[in-house]
């Protein structure tokens, strides 16, 4: 296979609404006009449960670390495994299916790390569940998790592809978050266990 075949289906992969289309499916629900209006993990959970957010969360994780295991399994460089679960993310973040919209990428971008790094996939998983539990905040969990990866990366001296992918994760976590970060400076920022009122708040 060529490596732009990969990264073309590592983005269609990426650009599955998992989140919208379970919700619709199981709920009859649009989960974009529900909490926050966001398709990834905590809105699911937010809007339709804790299975529903839970299903989504391994789905969204998969999505990010198929394309790595793919790269891998086809012999390719390590720089085109990295490729390939950036284009999984920016699938995931800017939707061919959504008009090139789409969510945060936060478990999309655990999937590639889990697949690159399992070390500095644990640390950014402990840093968002401390983060959370102390907040209750989902998007802080988010934008600590990912700040976290390079560093971790530079620490255990990780190859430069993976350090680059550590760096652009994190950039592309602070870009997606940007309303996040916004609201919480405003104090309307909604907690991962509040409940939606109907309609988009």
């Amino acid at each position: 296979m060529s490596p732009w075949l990969l990264l073309l289906g590592a983005y269609l992969v990426g650009s599955v609404p998992t989140g919208l289309w379970l919700v619709r499916w199981r709920l009859g629900v649009d989960v974009r006009e529900r909490g926050s209006g966001n398709i990834g993990t905590a809105n699911v959970y937010r809007v339709a449960g804790a299975r529903l957010g839970a299903a989504v969360l391994f789905l969204d994780v998969v999505k990010g670390a198929l394309p790595v295991w793919a790269a891998r399994t086809l012999g390719l460089e390590p720089v085109w495994a990295v490729a390939a679960g950036v284009a999984s993310i920016v699938g995931h973040n800017w939707s061919a299916f959504l008009g090139f919209r789409g969510g945060k990428g936060i478990a999309t971008s655990f999937g590639v790390l889990l697949a690159l790094s399992p070390r500095a996939a644990g640390v950014a998983a402990a840093v968002w569940g401390a983060a959370v539990a102390a907040t209750r905040y989902a998007s802080v969990g988010s934008v600590l998790a990912m700040l976290s990866v390079p560093l971790s990366m530079l620490l255990w001296k990780e190859p430069p592809p993976h350090v680059a992918f550590g760096v652009a994760a994190a950039v592309m976590g602070l870009v997606r978050h940007r309303s996040n970060l916004r609201r919480l400076l405003e104090g309307t920022e909604l907690r991962i266990t509040d409940r939606p009122k109907e309609g988009r708040e």
